[in-house]
């Protein structure tokens, strides 16, 4: 899998964390959410995202709290990470570097279906 692929099921399973809300997210939202982020995915091993990245991803977990919110954006993200030459190390770290706590580990194999 290449780094592209590992940045997308990490920006997915970010995107599966909960909160309340009944609408399904638009792909513009969950895209616009974490694009504070893609200096800092992109970046040398270690660095460390910028606050405006932190808050994005923060956002993107509040607005996907069903499992059609969290598909949908699994899939925009996917398509958006394509594009993106992701540092997977950066991504893995990410959730600890912003203090995010998910109840599952990042991995290159996270279906959008599930």
């Amino acid at each position: 899998m290449n780094p592209s692929q590992y940045c997308v099921v990490f920006l997915v399973l970010l995107a599966v964390a909960s909160s309340t809300c009944e609408a399904v997210i638009p792909c513009e939202q969950a895209i616009g959410d974490v694009n504070p982020c893609v200096m800092y995915l992109i970046g040398p091993t270690g660095a460390k995202p910028p606050l405006e990245c932190c808050d994005g991803v923060k956002a993107l977990v509040a607005a996907t709290p069903t499992p059609d919110d969290r598909r949908v954006a699994c899939v925009c993200l996917k398509a958006f990470a394509q594009s993106i030459p992701i540092n997977p190390q950066n991504a893995q770290d990410l959730p600890r570097n912003c203090n995010i706590h998910l109840s599952f580990e990042i991995t290159p194999g996270f279906d959008c279906d599930r």
